[in-house]
């Protein structure tokens, strides 16, 4: 087995830099790898989890539940409680947006809930923001917008009425 070799603290601000640069360039695994090897200089870096929970929440689609769970695990971790609103919102939106894109049998039903409990959260978040952050009421409105144009996505007792109609 191997053992990881340990980050220097006075390298932290530039691996951060990296782990953001890996996560747009749609390479997640390398951002967590650098993430969980800042926490492991400093566990309680924001920064560090904030990319960590995101670089997560970009593996949904290959792996919703390990993923959901550590980003979940990580979101404990956020000290502020508008960060805790905020990126709680982001991780159930994107798992709403992976059903979404699975379809199936229920796939609008369970997009819907989550997309509902994501838009709760940014809810929470924008009460606790100051004015001129706007990041949760703009999630809120993007999830509203797709649950407008999908009318898949849809509560169960609408899709249950809908069934019994055809």
């Amino acid at each position: 087995m191997y053992t990881l070799k340990s980050l220097s603290k006075a390298a932290i601000p530039g691996a951060l830099e990296k782990a953001e640069r890996y996560r747009l360039l749609n390479e997640p695994l390398e951002a967590e790898s650098i993430c969980r090897d800042v926490l492991a200089v400093e566990p309680d870096n924001q920064q560090a989890s904030i990319i960590l929970l995101l670089a997560l929440t970009d593996t949904f689609k290959q792996h919703l539940n390990t993923a959901f769970n550590q980003a979940q695990e990580v979101l404990e971790k956020l000290s502020d409680q508008f960060c805790k609103a905020y990126y709680g919102g982001i991780i159930l939106e994107r798992r709403a947006k992976v059903h979404l894109e699975r379809g199936g049998p229920g796939s609008g039903r369970l997009a819907y809930e989550w997309f509902d409990k994501a838009m709760k959260l940014y809810e929470t978040a924008l009460s606790s923001c100051s004015p001129g952050n706007q990041d949760a009421l703009l999630r809120w409105n993007t999830c509203a917008r797709i649950i407008m144009r999908h009318p898949e996505i849809a509560p169960a007792e609408a899709e249950a009425g809908e069934q019994m109609l055809e």
